[in-house]
């Protein structure tokens, strides 16, 4: 049997995701076919005569399709998307990427792309809101070819640039783009559909595009054994009065009946199993956040399918879980498979607490490719634990001294622990801004840490001796020096060019006002106590900072970028001169 493909909507804040889908639901509504919309648990079935209905208003459509339907995931977002996984791809068998036309790429558009690059998603850029171009006249639910002959040329050429913007960004990306129009081959180019999803402009083509595709390149993927044992990945768990806690599913293959017993991954990393007690479908139109009044009861359901569940012992349950029929004696090892290196940590890194695989899943790549590193992650609310594990960070790299917490809350104790400990806790619902956030405070702690090593790092200086300026010979010794290279502060230690130590910088003046820094191109006053002028230090000596090991080693490494290419050229010279430098005479 061939399911119906499992369609995701993404897309930034605001670009109309939620606007789409309700505009593909009235739709299907408004074509008052029989049974003209189902729907499911975090899911709407848009059934293949309504598809037909609506691609019908297109110019030369071919409605030939076999597949039943399409049915289109009802919670928008990311982590709707993270938690349909499997085996490290996603249940989805494509997404729609909802972009404003008139706004282009956003932050998290980009974040969309990479999330679907990761899991190797085929997906369809809907260009929405195109109703907003200046001078754009509506034709309600019209096919796009229909409402472009009602366009002046003026309208189309700004639609056609708008378009080629988009496409230079997915460019950007690593993919190839165009015009759905244009494409011949779609298994290399993403096609771009320009929609308003406030007046259903361009929906016949979408769904017409979405349809045909799935059937096209999708058919051994959709190909299900119905009576085969029901597999499917849980969206969210609920607390539902009168049920007590129940899981929404995502039936991708097979069936699942009444009475069945089902394993799936707890948040204490075991698997657990549970006996359906019933299963649950909204009652036709009714929005599927209702009361269980809204729900109807149902013996069995087949994929592709949003069911709920309701089970004793599903407390534990962790969304983005797999769920599978236990007709197998290795149900655990399933189960884990489907995990695979979702919890896999770095010896060090920061911590990662999440409400959900899906997200732990979404936040490891997003952060896998900004080269962060994660210690440990855990399903739940930030605890104690977490903030100790975090501070342990500390002696490790600093940076790392943080728990990013991802839709769940922070106990008492642990905010108590965080604020003497100094861990940073960074929350949030919103995966990309979560990264962004860590990142903005890395940078910012970052540059803070710079600021306090620089002020007591030694750098690499060379200096000469001022002919004719020796105030005072000894105890201290004051003499005037150029700055020929570099910078200078009081506590430096200073050698010559035979590597032997002349003494410690005790001050650094000029015109008799004392100086925290001296730079280059800068001539000052400096005091030793160390040296006799005339020994030790004569007119015209070129002398050098000497730098221990440890300064030396922050300088090569984490703060290279203190220095430019004369300042690591020098910086090698000084350590050059250590190297060679006569051993100290034994006392």
């Amino acid at each position: 049997m061939i399911r119906q493909p499992i369609i995701v909507v993404m897309g930034h804040v605001d670009h109309g995701k939620t606007t789409l889908l309700d505009r593909v639901r009235n739709t299907t509504i408004a074509a008052k076919e029989a049974g003209g919309i189902t729907q499911h648990i975090g899911a709407s079935e848009v059934p293949l005569s309504v598809i037909k209905k609506v691609c019908g208003v297109i110019p030369g459509a071919n409605t030939n399709l076999k597949i039943p339907g399409l049915l289109f995931i009802d919670t928008p977002g990311h982590e709707a998307f993270t938690n349909l996984r499997r085996r490290g791809s996603s249940v989805a068998d494509m997404a729609i990427l909802v972009v404003d036309i008139m706004q282009g790429f956003a932050p998290q558009t980009i974040e969309a792309i990479k999330i679907l690059k990761s899991y190797k998603t085929p997906f369809i850029v809907a260009a929405n809101k195109i109703d907003l171009i200046t001078g754009w006249r509506a034709s309600e639910g019209a096919s796009l070819a229909e409402s472009l002959k009602d366009q002046d040329a003026r309208v189309v050429e700004m639609l056609n640039a708008k378009v080629y913007e988009l496409v230079g960004r997915l460019s950007e990306q690593g993919f190839s783009s165009d015009l759905y129009s244009n494409i011949r081959n779609f298994q290399n180019e993403v096609a771009v559909v320009p929609i308003s999803a406030k007046t259903g402009e361009g929906i016949p083509e979408l769904l017409m595009l979405v349809s045909g595709l799935a059937q096209r390149y999708l058919e051994m993927k959709l190909t299900i054994e119905v009576n085969g044992p029901g597999k499917g990945s849980i969206l969210e768990k609920k607390e539902e009065r009168g049920m007590g806690t129940t899981i929404d599913v995502i039936l991708y293959d097979g069936t699942l009946h009444v009475n069945d017993t089902i394993a799936f991954a707890c948040t204490d990393n075991t698997v657990h199993t549970a006996k359906i007690k019933a299963l649950l479908k909204p009652k036709p139109l009714h929005e599927m956040r209702e009361s269980a009044s809204g729900f109807r009861y149902v013996d069995s359901v087949n994929a592709a399918s949003g069911v709920k569940v309701s089970a004793l012992g599903l407390e534990d349950a962790i969304p983005g879980s797999s769920v599978i029929q236990t007709t197998s004696s290795n149900y655990k090892d399933e189960i884990n498979a489907e995990l695979g290196d979702v919890f896999k940590t770095d010896r060090s890194g920061l911590i990662l607490k999440s409400d959900s695989i899906g997200g732990i899943e979404g936040l490891s790549k997003l952060l896998e490719s900004e080269k962060i590193n994660i210690s440990k992650k855990g399903i739940g609310n930030v605890t104690k634990r977490d903030v100790i594990d975090a501070f342990s960070m500390n002696s490790m790299d600093p940076l790392y001294s943080v728990v990013l917490a991802f839709n769940v809350n922070v106990d008492q104790d642990a905010e108590e622990a965080a604020a003497t400990s100094g861990v940073k806790i960074i929350s949030g619902t919103i995966i990309y801004k979560l990264v962004d956030d860590y990142k903005e405070f890395a940078e910012r702690k970052r540059s803070n840490r710079a600021k306090q090593v620089e002020e007591r790092l030694a750098m690499p200086a060379m200096l000469q001796v001022v002919p004719g300026a020796c105030f005072r010979i000894s105890h201290p010794a004051i003499f005037g020096v150029d700055i020929m290279e570099g910078s200078i502060r009081p506590g430096n230690v200073i050698m010559n060019e035979a590597g032997d130590t002349v003494g410690k910088l005790k001050g650094i003046q000029n015109e008799k006002a004392p100086m925290s820094v001296a730079k280059k191109g800068e001539r000052v006053a400096v005091s030793m106590d160390e040296p006799t002028f005339g020994r030790q230090v004569r007119d015209n000596q070129v002398l050098y900072t000497r730098l221990n090991d440890e300064d030396a080693k922050l300088l090569k490494g984490e703060f290279s970028s203190l220095l430019d290419d004369v300042g690591r050229e020098l910086l090698q010279k000084i350590l050059d001169i250590k190297a060679s430098a006569r051993p100290a005479k034994k006392q």
